[in-house]
């Protein structure tokens, strides 16, 4: 546990508003109170996207449960949460939770996987979500429910959850050593093209289960993202920028002429930094080694050269060349929550393969929120819309702080993560001008990610009485208990 100010000591917006202004220098600002769709919420107002009309600004980010059947169906836990997406007052679903494109691809041995003979599975829980929003809010014309394609790459276990099988997209000096890969790891051009294919045939099947909307994953370290810091692969998935996109353009491409109808979108990590590790007392430090690290780090997407600052040209240039293929929707992110957790992910509690934060949570979500600012200023009058993530962190004023960040144009979504499975309906309880549950917040324990590094079904053990009660449990308390005595000296 750091020893950082917890949110709940802020009593007002205003004391939270200080320290974030005199104590942290961070220019981020919040509104003095949540406010719903009858005092004009900032939250509450349309956006018009692909020629749909999306009925709020509130949007529920791609969250996995470790949870489907051995096929890639969703299981009964896969749909209960997604039915609490559907049911959220959320009219923007972006993703709902990664679905691998091929077997090698999985992340894990639960992960979601769409198939020609699983497909129907899909379709009928698209279709009870759009029936349950219905029934709560009255109708369901203006919900945007899409579904997130990837391949996990560096990340993958498809065959069992202790065994790593990597598909890289080049040889990482620190990520390699990391994660115990060599060269022998670098998928092949030929895999490559039959990925792209797999990614086209899972959007072909994702719009026969109805979804409206495919996300191309370019984030978090995952295959995708990994391209787009090749510099030293060879041939035409690597070194300049036109090939380093060459993989996501093809599938864009390819999704756009083979599969019409359905559009596409794609998630994407703004900027990369240096792999973080433990250092003294458990708290992260950047990872060096052989004179590459912090000064010399070439190895990041939009990276400044630093290892830990950005230089958003290349992602002006992703997001210029997305705008050309009729791109429309962003899902913003940053870095990866297997190397650099406190930029992608900002939590008060580390882990079970984490460190301790080497700064206040709360300079991570502002980061983030800043790089959104800058790209949304520099695309000002566009179609391009931007979602936010990485704000769980802010806990009591996550809401206050979206209002404000939106009302002044600086994002178009508010997205929620984590948040989503402590305290999935706060859009509907927060618009209908209901009091905030605080005791349903998420406190950024990491429950939900400790639980399956372990193999365990992911979800909110602290909060949900569902998972308090779930089999898993006593498991993740002894996981927990083993993590406990790990700090135990770390005051």
């Amino acid at each position: 546990m750091s020893e950082y100010p917890r949110i709940p000591s802020f009593k007002t917006a205003e004391s939270f508003r200080l320290h974030l202004k005199n104590d942290l220098n961070l220019d981020l600002d919040l509104d003095d109170r949540i406010l719903s769709a009858a005092e004009n919420s900032p939250l509450a107002e349309k956006c018009n996207c692909y020629g749909f009309e999306i009925g709020n600004r509130w949007c529920i980010l791609p969250m996995e449960g470790w949870d489907c059947l051995p096929d890639g169906s969703p299981s009964e836990l896969t749909r209960r949460r997604w039915l609490n997406f559907a049911t959220s007052g959320a009219k923007l679903l972006f993703g709902c939770e990664a679905c691998a494109v091929t077997h090698t691809g999985k992340s894990n041995t639960r992960q979601m996987m769409l198939t020609k003979d699983n497909v129907g599975n899909f379709k009928k829980l698209y279709n009870d979500m759009v029936t349950a929003h219905a029934a709560k809010f009255g109708t369901a014309d203006d919900l945007f429910i899409g579904l997130q394609l990837t391949h996990s790459g560096r990340f993958s276990h498809p065959n069992d959850d202790a065994k790593l099988e990597s598909v890289t997209a080049y040889a990482h000096p620190l990520l390699d050593e990391k994660f115990h890969c060599s060269k022998d790891n670098v998928v092949s051009d030929a895999e490559v093209e039959r990925i792209i294919g797999c990614f086209v045939e899972s959007a072909r099947l994702a719009k026969e289960a109805g979804f409206k909307f495919v996300d191309v994953k370019m984030a978090h370290g995952y295959l995708g993202h990994e391209f787009l810091s090749a510099f030293d692969r060879p041939g035409k998935f690597g070194g300049d920028f036109e090939n380093r996109t060459r993989f996501f353009r093809e599938i864009v491409e390819r999704i756009q002429t083979e599969v019409p109808g359905i559009a596409v979108a794609f998630r994407l990590s703004l900027f990369d930094c240096l792999p973080f590790e433990p250092g003294p007392g458990h708290v992260g430090i950047p990872m060096e080694r052989n004179g590459i690290g912090v000064g010399n780090y070439r190895y990041a997407f939009a990276g400044d050269g630093t290892g830990l600052g950005y230089d958003l040209t290349e992602t002006v240039k992703l997001l210029e060349m997305a705008q050309s293929y009729g791109i429309e929707l962003l899902c913003t992110t940053a870095c990866s929550p297997y190397y650099n957790p406190h930029f992608q992910r900002p939590a008060y509690y580390p882990v079970s393969d984490g460190y301790l934060p080497p700064e206040e949570p709360v300079i991570g979500a502002a980061r983030q929120l800043q790089a959104v600012k800058e790209l949304k200023t520099r695309f000002a009058g566009s179609k391009l819309r931007f979602i936010t993530s990485g704000c769980t962190c802010l806990q009591e004023y996550f809401v206050p702080v979206m209002q404000k960040f939106i009302r002044e144009g600086n994002a178009d979504f508010a997205g929620y993560g984590r948040l989503v499975l402590s305290y999935p309906d706060i859009p509907a309880d927060t618009l209908a001008g209901k009091e905030l549950d605080i005791r349903r917040i998420c406190r950024t324990f990491g429950d939900c990610t400790t639980a399956p590094r372990h193999g365990l079904v992911s979800g909110c053990y602290p909060l949900d009485c569902f998972y308090k009660n779930h089999q898993s449990c006593a498991r993740l308390q002894e996981c927990k208990a083993e993590l406990r005595k790990r700090f135990a000296k770390i005051k």
